[in-house]
């Protein structure tokens, strides 16, 4: 066999080592942010958090995690971000059904409920219904409020769903929060996500 002979291909070979070897990196790296987010993970009902967004002490896969997410994370003292992908029964938020998200005011100065699709953007809707705050809305003679997340318009505290198909998932951001929010990320009581139906 002639050295010429031998070499024939191997740019291609080359090629497609290095692209294997970028898919598998790559695709390993995203599995472990994804999966793990970085230590310090909090559950709250359906809600999930990490102590250690916006603080110094974010390891590399938390730091990940927020950049992938597009949180832009404020430091926790000013923000405490939650984010829900499944409802209180433990099953994924799916854009063909209809939730209930119920509760009262967290103990902070101001907090918001925004939707996101699968790809951390908002969900596109002819009302511009991406979120309710605590400014917009409505209660109920005794403070609760209810807010329905689907795709059927609502007059109000309605959030619109990604389409069809897709599932989606819920960020409840607390500005300002109370210092007991942060000394009992778990323990705060946060508004409950039920499933009422789904098409």
């Amino acid at each position: 066999m002639t050295s010429r002979s031998r070499w024939r291909g191997t740019p291609a070979k080359v090629t497609a080592t290095v692209v294997v070897a970028l898919v598998l990196g790559v695709g390993s790296a995203v599995w472990a942010v994804r999966r793990t987010g970085g230590t310090g993970g909090v559950t709250n009902g359906a809600w999930q958090t990490n102590a250690h967004i916006g603080s110094s002490t974010a390891d590399p896969y938390l730091r990940a995690a927020v950049a992938m997410a597009g949180l832009l994370a404020l430091n926790r003292t000013e923000t405490i971000y939650y984010t829900a992908t499944t409802d209180d029964a433990g099953a994924p938020l799916r854009s063909d059904c209809r939730y209930r998200v119920e509760g009262r005011d967290p103990p902070t100065r101001w907090w918001s409920i925004t939707a996101y699709g699968a790809d951390h953007y908002l969900v596109a809707n002819p009302r511009h219904a991406y979120s309710v705050d605590r400014a917009r809305v409505q209660r109920d003679a005794d403070g609760a409020f209810t807010i329905v997340v689907g795709g059927e318009p609502r007059d109000a505290n309605w959030i619109a769903t990604a389409p069809a198909g897709e599932t989606f998932s819920l960020t409840l951001r607390l500005y300002e929060p109370d210092g007991r929010v942060a000394d009992d990320l778990a323990g705060t009581v946060l508004p409950r996500i039920q499933r009422e139906d789904c098409a």
